[in-house]
């Protein structure tokens, strides 16, 4: 897998995005929810509100390469603060 230049962080971004869609589906076959609405007045699921945290995060993390810099773990704090809050709000 050399040619596609893999290194460690890209690696462990992939191995927990594959382990948080097998822990969502697993909770979706052990523990159905249903649809609750939240602060954009929309029905969400876990899923949902996952792909909406996974969505923003990449926008924070863009926004923060191209205003801050190369200091990610800090942008890394604010992701999960903003999963969080979508967790619990949205």
């Amino acid at each position: 897998m050399e040619w596609m230049a893999w290194t460690w962080p890209t690696a462990i971004f992939f191995v927990v995005i594959a382990l948080l869609l097998v822990t969502f589906t697993i909770l979706g076959v052990k523990r159905p929810e249903t649809p609750h609405k939240g602060v954009l007045q929309i029905e969400t699921t876990r899923g949902d509100r996952l792909f909406i945290t996974l969505l923003g995060s990449a926008f924070i993390n863009l926004a923060w390469l191209g205003l801050v810099g190369v200091n990610q773990p800090f942008a890394l704090v604010v992701c999960l603060i903003y999963a969080a809050a979508v967790f619990r709000w949205v």
